[in-house]
Order: structure tokens, then C-alpha cells, then sequence
């Protein structure tokens, strides 16, 4: 009689559970995302419009106010390119003095990458900006995606991936969450975003911040129980050399 071939599924069921912590965060913080950043620039590149984008901006101005004017003038500049820029350089700087270079390669190319990708996307799809009424901030370039909301977005989450291990993730849950929404709210009450380039910025720098992490940490936030990749593979290198000598493969 022929042999069967073992097609038993108990190995992949062990591999599922003892990783379906981490597939469920890297399907919920990075494929949905990407998913959902990916549906609306089809739509945005097809000209189709989006029913919500109109009926809450026109929401936002019936609401509009003198002391929310301030208030949402104040979220924007907080959330800007400049503010937020200086706060990663200054994040940056203090995690070298720390002598946690990893940490802060991590952290350059969570937020410059964001800021990046942003202008590429940017120039990519070419949106022009709202115009449904006179703003009180005005802006001239491209509309989606958000750079605001990028920017904020990545600053809280590449924080919450770093920070992750400490007692501090709470406290930057609690505060930076309601910051970026406050950030990302703003730019549709100023007039100068559509909702929808407000969830696309949110949905890409979560992507991006947290790709990174998978890549760097293997989690989606950084995990003091398992090393970077680079020192993990420099330690069995050095037991390898300490036991003998590299073998030669097999």
C-alpha cells in the first residue's frame, strides 16, 4: 500500500496559539490600517466621492463658536509640523544620552518616516482642499493624507510602542489618544481636511509605527522580554564562536 503523507494539523494549531496574540495585534494595529488607508485612496484616485466627508464638515461649521475657534486653533498649531517635529528631535536626543541607540533608530524612522510618507502621499494623489467655506486657517497645499494627523498619530504611538514596558503607557493612552483625535478633529472643524484625510492619517501612521515595531521588537510594542533582532543575533554569534567555531551548514 501507498504511503500517506502526515496531514495532521496539530503543528500549525500549536504555532497558531502560541502566536495568536501577536498575529491578532498585527492584523487589528497593521493589516487593518493599511486596509482601510488602501480603500480610501482607491476611492480618492477614482474621483468617487465619500457621503460623510460633506455632511460633517457642514456639521462642524453649524457648530462653529467663538471659544471653539480657539480652542481647535490651538490643536492645530500643538499638532503642527513644527511643534510635533521638535518634540521628536528632543525625544531623539534623549533617548541617544540614554545610550539606547536602537530605541532611537526606531523612533527617527517612525516619525521622519510618517513625515515622509506623507509628503510622497501628498503629491501622489494630488487632493485639493476643501473649500464648503471661508476657513479661519487656511491652507494652500494638498489635502490627503492629513500630515497633521499623521504627525500626532505617530508621535503617541511610536511613544506607547517605547514606552510600552514602563508604568508610563497608561498615562500616554489616557493623554496622547484624545490628543491625536483632538489634532485630527481640529483640521475638519478649520475647514482645511475632509474626514476621510483625517482617517487616512490616522490609519497610516498606525500601520507604518507599528510595522516598525513588529520589525524592530518583534511585538507590536516593545517587549522587554525579547531582545532586537540585531542583539539577539549578535549574542548566538558570540556562543557560537565561544563553543568552538561557526559550523559550516549541513
Amino acid at each position: 500500500m501507498p504511503l500517506r503523507p502526515n496531514l495532521s494539523l496539530a503543528p500549525f494549531a500549536a504555532w497558531f496559539k502560541a502566536h495568536q496574540g501577536r498575529l491578532l495585534a498585527l492584523f487589528a494595529c497593521v493589516l487593518g490600517p493599511l486596509f482601510l488607508f488602501g480603500e480610501l485612496a482607491e476611492k480618492i484616485r477614482d474621483g468617487e466621492p465619500f457621503v460623510f466627508d460633506e455632511a460633517i464638515l457642514r456639521l462642524m461649521q453649524r457648530g462653529a463658536s467663538g471659544p471653539l475657534d480657539q480652542l481647535m486653533l490651538l490643536a492645530s498649531l500643538v499638532g503642527s509640523g513644527p511643534v510635533v517635529g521638535t518634540v521628536d528631535v528632543l525625544v531623539c536626543l534623549l533617548l541617544l544620552l540614554r545610550r539606547r541607540g536602537f530605541d532611537a533608530l526606531f523612533w527617527a524612522l517612525a516619525t521622519g518616516g510618517a513625515a515622509l510618507l506623507n509628503m510622497l502621499a501628498k503629491h501622489s494623489y494630488a487632493r485639493i482642499r476643501p473649500d464648503l467655506f471661508v476657513s479661519i486657517a487656511p491652507e494652500t497645499s494638498f489635502s490627503f493624507p492629513s500630515g497633521h494627523a499623521m504627525q500626532s498619530t505617530a508621535l503617541v504611538a511610536g511613544l506607547v510602542v517605547l514606552l510600552w514596558p514602563t508604568a508610563a503607557r497608561l498615562a500616554i493612552l489616557l493623554v496622547g489618544v484624545p490628543f491625536a483625535a483632538l489634532v485630527g478633529v481640529s483640521r475638519i472643524y478649520l475647514g482645511v481636511h475632509y474626514p476621510s484625510d483625517i482617517l487616512a492619517g490616522w490609519a497610516a501612521s498606525t500601520a507604518w509605527v507599528i510595522g516598525l515595531s513588529f520589525l524592530f521588537y518583534r511585538h507590536a510594542v516593545r517587549h522587554p522580554a525579547s531582545p532586537p533582532p540585531a542583539v539577539a543575533d549578535s549574542s548566538m554569534l558570540d556562543r557560537r564562536h565561544r563553543g568552538g567555531g561557526l559550523r559550516p551548514p549541513s
